[in-house]
C-alpha cells in the first residue's frame, strides 16, 4: 500500500499559562486534536521549531515564544471504499460504533486487500481516508465478533487513543471455554511475540504488561461461559491468557490445540464441537467518554447466533 501526505502547518505564540512548562507538555495544550506521541515524533524529526529554532522536547518554554509545527500526516490512498454492509450500533459526526461480524478483518493486508472492515468504513464514510488507520484505533481479530469504535476526526481518534493508554475505555468480553472454571479471577502475564512462530503470541518474561479479568456466567459439565474485561489490549490477549491458565476458548484453532471431546459426550455435542467455526469471542459492550462532549456513553450488544448455539447446546447436554 502506498500512501498520500497531508501537510500540517501549525503555528501559536506560548502565553502566560503555558510558561515554563516542557515543550511537548505546551505542545499537548496547543495542539489537542494531535496526540501526544504524535506531537513528540514531530519534535524528535525536527518539524517544530520555537522561535525558527528546533528544540527537545524536554526545553521549557517562555512566554512570547512562537512554535512553529510544519509536518505531515500519511493519508490513505490505496485502500478503497467497498459497498460491505455494516451493522452500525452508533454515529455521529465523531464516532462511529459497530457490531463486527465473523469471518471480517479489519485492516488490508498482505492476502487481504479488499473485503475488509476499512474498506467498508472507506465506503460508508470517504472522507475517514484523512484519518490515519480509516479512524480505527483497536481492532478485533477476524473471527471474533461484536463492538468496535471508529473514530471520525483527528480530534476524537486522539481522545479515543488517550483513553485506550489510560485504560479508562471499559471492554467486557464474554467467551466459552474448555474446562470447569470455579471462580472469577485475574490474569497478570506479560505477553509477546512468540519466539519462534511470528503469527503467535505468547507469555512472555520480555514481553508487555497484560491484565484481564474474568468472572464465571455459567458452567456446563465440561465447559464455561465466561465474562472477560480487558485492562490493556494486547494482541491476541484474551486467547492468549485463557490458553495460558488451560482454559482455551472453544474453536481458537491458534491457541486451543487439540480438540478436546468430553468423555462419553453425545454426538450431538460431538458435531457441535467439531463444526464451531471461529473462537466463541464476542465483544459484549463497550464503555467510553465522547471525546467532543465528555459524556460517558455505554453500548451493548447481545451474543451472536453461533455462539447462542454453542451455549444452548452445552445446556441441553449438561
Amino acid at each position: 500500500m502506498s500512501d498520500l501526505t497531508e501537510h500540517i502547518r501549525l503555528s501559536a505564540p506560548i502565553s502566560t499559562e503555558l510558561a515554563g512548562k516542557r515543550l511537548d507538555q505546551a505542545l499537548a495544550l496547543l495542539f489537542p486534536a494531535h496526540s501526544r506521541s504524535r506531537l513528540k515524533d514531530w519534535v524528535d524529526s525536527e518539524k517544530v521549531t520555537v522561535n525558527g529554532v528546533f528544540k527537545r522536547p524536554r526545553t521549557k518554554v517562555v512566554e512570547g515564544d512562537q512554535i512553529e509545527v510544519d509536518a505531515a500526516i500519511e493519508v490513505l490512498s490505496d485502500w478503497v471504499g467497498e459497498p460491505i454492509a455494516l451493522d452500525i450500533v452508533y454515529e455521529d459526526t465523531h464516532l462511529l460504533v459497530i457490531n463486527k461480524p465473523a469471518n471480517l478483518v479489519v485492516h488490508p493486508a498482505v492476502g487481504n486487500w479488499v473485503g475488509t472492515l476499512v474498506n467498508a468504513l472507506l465506503h460508508h464514510c470517504p472522507a475517514l481516508s484523512q484519518i490515519p488507520r480509516a479512524g480505527v484505533v483497536h481492532r478485533l481479530d477476524k473471527d471474533t465478533t461484536g463492538l468496535m469504535v471508529v473514530a471520525k476526526t483527528l480530534v476524537a481518534q486522539t481522545s479515543l487513543v488517550n483513553q485506550l493508554q489510560a485504560r479508562t475505555v471499559k471492554r467486557i468480553y464474554e467467551a466459552v471455554v474448555y474446562g470447569l472454571i470455579l471462580s472469577g479471577n485475574t490474569i497478570k502475564e506479560p505477553i509477546g511475540r512468540h519466539p519462534h512462530d511470528r503469527i503467535r503470541m505468547a507469555v512472555l518474561e520480555s514481553g508487555k504488561t497484560a491484565v484481564t479479568h474474568y468472572r464465571v456466567i455459567e458452567r456446563f459439565k465440561s465447559h464455561t461461559h465466561l465474562r472477560v474485561q480487558l485492562e490493556t489490549g494486547r494482541t491476541h490477549q484474551i486467547r492468549v491468557h485463557l490458553a495460558h491458565i488451560h482454559h482455551p476458548i472453544i474453536g481458537d484453532k491458534i491457541y486451543g490445540g487439540r480438540l478436546r471431546l468430553p468423555p462419553k459426550s453425545s454426538v450431538e455435542l460431538q458435531t457441535c464441537l467439531k463444526d464451531f467455526p471461529r473462537q466463541a469471542l464476542h465483544a459484549r459492550s463497550l464503555s467510553l467518554l465522547h471525546p467532543e462532549t465528555g459524556v460517558d456513553m455505554h453500548w451493548e450488544v447481545s451474543l451472536p447466533a453461533d455462539i447462542q448455539q454453542l451455549l444452548s447446546t452445552l445446556r441441553s447436554v449438561s
